[in-house]
């Protein structure tokens, strides 16, 4: 396989924001915004990523081909809810009380009262915010008398308490979104119900009794719980897309000088893999790469309808993915796919493939096409980069973890600095510091879903990890008994962020 790294790039630091004039309103008008965000899809997932890739990925491929390609591009965290945090705050999840592992459907909101948010900074700009798919952010969910169910995959109190005809308390409308359409948390976890804006779609007074991974011969992995009765597992990626299609097709028709943020968080390749149609079969990595390629397919409907109602010159879209693939040697071995590219590790893990995510910006007009870049970048980037686009100046207690790139996206060479460092966080809550080529890990061990998670270091060993990813970029030898200089600065680098509040 090809890879994809480029071990002569600068790193830069720094932040560049805008007093007034949108970098974007320069060369015209505020763009439109389309935000794809897929579910545990792995660097090597996309064929512009990985020529040996055994899934078809024909409108990913298109997007890399009319727009920019980032090769090092990297989640907060190796799982997806403090990704999303991150994303949506500009804010590093481990600064929040999410200090390892992911919400759960019925857990209370993340995202802090007053906390501006992405979408929350674009409504003040005057666009038209709009959520569809997987929230899993934490829902206020309102109950016939007060309860906390806290944050564990077990909720703390007995969710009969639920009155779902009451409005939601906390969740994507307090968060900034003009409105929303998806599902709680991921689609293995109850309840399995519709949100639509702050309310329930339909109460689920059914049970759906769940399954066994397809790894264990089920269907489909998902767990046992309320489920309202018209809620079909398979069909929740095709209604997400139709949903943000339908959005699409309704800001055709209104006032064009009013620009539009669509977040759209696929559910999917995420399990329970439940490819349809025409889908089963399409790829040569069993059903997980069908479900890929399904998603490869959504991405493509939003295109289309972008082409088709003329708004495609206009419109930004963004996509990448929230952590690295939960995709097991064996498999690699069994499919030949690398579903995480050269990278070592998986999703939850510290290492590579856990957090170096495939990332796409087409902006006709703008980003020039088939451009690539090897710049450090973190999707908590996206806030600040967006804020400098549209103009808007970030007070100091906002995206205290986000650095412009919007520089890199009109092909100019920055002003200043982009980012010198990036602090990593596995599914256990295992860090990690990159500076450079170098990137150092605060312990032994994956941190995450590859065994071993954690090891005991023996008498002589070192008590952590210290890589150099320019020379070494899958994570072979450890550098940090013969390194203790470079050692000593990211660790203390390292601790000034997390003391400090902020990385800017």
């Amino acid at each position: 396989m090809k890879s994809c790294f480029h071990p002569a790039v600068v790193i830069l630091s720094g932040l560049v924001l805008l007093g007034g004039t949108p970098l974007a309103a320069r060369a015209g008008t505020l763009p439109n915004l389309v935000f794809i965000l897929a579910d545990d899809l792995g660097y090597g997932d996309p064929r512009c990523y990985n020529p040996d890739s055994k899934i078809p990925t024909p409108h990913l491929d298109r997007l890399a081909t009319e727009g920019l390609r980032f090769t090092d591009l990297h989640t907060p965290s190796a799982v997806c809810t403090p990704t999303r945090y991150g994303l949506l705050t500009g804010r590093y999840a481990w600064r929040s009380r999410l200090k390892s592992g992911v919400l759960w459907g019925w857990s209370p909101p993340l995202i802090e009262p007053g906390r501006l948010t992405l979408p929350a900074l674009l409504r003040e700009r005057g666009y038209v915010t709009a959520g569809f798919g997987k929230w899993h952010l934490g829902l206020g969910w309102a109950t016939r008398e007060p309860v906390n169910f806290g944050d564990g995959p077990k909720p703390a109190a007995d969710v009969t308490l639920v009155d779902y005809g009451r409005p939601l308390s906390g969740g994507p409308l307090t968060a900034g979104f003009d409105s929303y359409f998806g599902i709680p948390a991921s689609l293995d976890m109850e309840p399995y119900v519709w949100i639509e804006n702050d309310r329930c779609v339909a109460a689920p007074t059914a049970w759906c009794a769940g399954d066994k991974h397809q790894r264990q011969g089920g269907g489909g992995f998902y767990r046992a719980g309320p489920m309202a009765p018209d809620f079909r597992h398979e069909e929740v990626l095709p209604e997400i897309t139709r949903r943000a299609v339908r959005f699409l097709e309704t800001q055709a028709r209104a006032d064009r000088r009013r620009p539009f943020f669509a977040y759209v968080a696929l559910s999917s390749p995420h399990d329970p893999w439940l490819p349809t149609g025409r889908f089963r079969g399409l790829s040569r990595a069993g059903p997980r790469g069908d479900f890929v390629a399904q998603t490869d397919h959504c991405v493509g409907e939003i295109l289309a309808a972008l082409d088709r109602l003329g708004l495609a010159r206009d419109t930004m879209v963004v996509f990448t993915s929230d952590n690295g693939a939960h995709w097991l040697p064996g498999e690699n071995q069994q499919y030949q796919h690398a579903a995480n590219g050269p990278w070592r590790g998986q999703k939850a893990d510290i290492h590579e493939g856990g957090h170096r995510v495939p990332g796409l910006v087409r902006w006709p007009g703008r980003v020039k096409p088939g451009t690539v870049t090897g710049h450090l970048a973190c999707l908590t980037d996206f806030f600040a980069t967006v804020a400098e686009l549209v103009g808007a100046r970030l007070p100091p207690d906002a995206a205290e973890d986000s650095f412009s790139f919007a520089h890199l996206l009109v092909g100019r060479r920055p002003a200043q600095p982009v980012r010198s460092s990036l602090v990593m966080h596995s599914g256990r809550g295992l860090f990690a510091l990159r500076r450079g080529g170098w990137k150092l890990v605060e312990g032994l061990g994956s941190g995450g879903f590859t065994p071993p998670e954690r090891v005991q270091p023996r008498p002589g060993e070192p008590p952590g990890q210290l890589y150099d990813l320019y020379t070494d970029p899958a994570e072979t030898t450890n550098r940090y008994a013969e390194q203790p200089t470079v050692v000593a600065a990211l660790r203390a680098e390292l601790e000034a962020i997390r003391q400090n509040g902020r990385s800017r």
